[in-house]
Parts: structure tokens; C-alpha cells; sequence
């Protein structure tokens, strides 16, 4: 079964993407780093023992890629905004084999302590035109939640909003067991609900 795992902002800059975290949470990043496969880099924030938030954009200092780069993130341009929602699962081949094509095939990666497997698409992007989620297994014993600062931060729910949102459900409805993640029909969207030390604030 699916369940939330981590919430990615992009932006064309890593500080742009940080910023817009920082600003609507009003904690700085708890942690930093990069991922030398696809060339980006990223900073964290801790919510909770198995969810965190991440701000990720293309790393200006690593070397260009023969491959698209995950998230959709070739193709990335505007303000920062939420650019994935990311779900994880005990057995990655398994669910990827109950969904569509375009939701990728699995792709091994390692940093550190951590090593897991994520879904990506030929093309970079995520399924139903970027608002799709992507799939993660990791590998134990290590999760980042393990390791990062906690944030005091609360995830309330992920609002997830698209004009095929019905379709959308229901090819993941029988999959997720998360009763935060909401679908909405309606212009393209994706926001987060978030119970901060200064009450609840809506990441977009």
C-alpha cells in the first residue's frame, strides 16, 4: 500500500525553492545534500517520523546529463511551487506494475546511509501532466526521517487538484492508505496544509 513519504518544492534555483519553504513555515532548513544521478540538490525539513519536506532544484556545480532529470525539473521555470508528492511503498515493482506506463520504472540510487528506489519516467516528467505522485522504496534499515532534525511541523493534508482528479483516484484509491492525501477537480494544483508553531499555513 502507498502512504505519503515526502513533499518536493522546486525551484529554478535551490534558494529560491527554500526560501518559498522557509517563508510560509518560518524555520530554516534542517538539512542539505545532493544527488549526483540526476544532478540536483536539495534541503530538508523533518515532519514527523516518516514524512519531511523538501526544497530541490538543478545543481548549478554538477556536471549536464545524457538523461532527463527527475520531477520534471528540465523543463522547470516560473516561481517555486510544490512539484511532487511522493508516495512510499513497501514493494516498488509491484505497484508500478498496478499503474499506467507513464509512471515510470524504477531507478536505484544511493547517498550515504541511504540507498532507494524511485520511479521515474522516460522523459523526467510525472504522470497526469506533472501532478502525479512518484513512487519510492527504501531501503532498510535507513530513512532520512531517521536522522533529520524535526522541524515541530505537522502535515494536516495534501491537497491534490486536476481537471482528471476522479481519474486520477481512482487509479490510486485502492492503493493509498493515506487519509491526508485529498482530490479535487479543478485547475491544476497541488497545496499542503501545515500545522506550524504560528498555527496552520497552506504551501503551495
Amino acid at each position: 500500500m502507498l502512504r505519503l513519504d515526502h513533499i518536493a518544492v522546486a525551484g529554478e534555483t535551490r534558494q529560491a525553492a527554500t526560501e518559498h519553504i522557509q517563508n510560509c513555515l518560518q524555520i530554516a532548513p534542517l538539512a542539505a545534500g545532493k544527488h549526483a544521478h540526476f544532478s540536483t540538490h536539495n534541503h530538508l525539513w523533518g515532519m514527523g517520523e516518516a514524512c519531511y519536506l523538501e526544497s530541490i532544484a538543478i545543481d548549478p556545480e554538477a556536471p549536464p546529463l545524457p538523461y532527463p532529470r527527475w520531477f520534471g525539473l528540465d523543463r522547470f521555470s516560473g516561481p517555486p511551487r510544490i512539484a511532487s508528492w511522493i508516495l512510499a511503498t513497501d514493494n516498488i515493482e509491484e505497484s508500478l506494475a498496478r499503474l499506467r506506463p507513464e509512471f515510470g520504472t524504477r531507478v536505484r540510487l544511493e547517498r550515504g546511509a541511504y540507498t532507494w528506489d524511485i520511479s521515474v519516467s522516460e522523459t523526467g516528467d510525472l504522470p497526469f501532466g506533472g501532478y502525479g505522485p512518484a513512487l519510492i522504496e527504501w531501503q532498510p534499515p535507513a530513512h532520512p526521517c531517521q536522522n533529520l532534525p524535526d522541524s515541530g511541523c505537522r502535515l494536516i493534508s495534501l491537497q491534490v487538484q486536476h481537471p482528471q482528479a476522479p481519474k486520477m483516484q481512482a487509479l490510486l484509491s485502492d492503493l493509498i492508505r493515506d487519509e491526508r492525501i485529498c482530490f479535487s477537480t479543478g485547475p491544476a494544483q497541488i497545496s499542503a496544509e501545515i500545522q506550524t508553531d504560528h498555527g496552520v499555513v497552506t504551501l503551495k
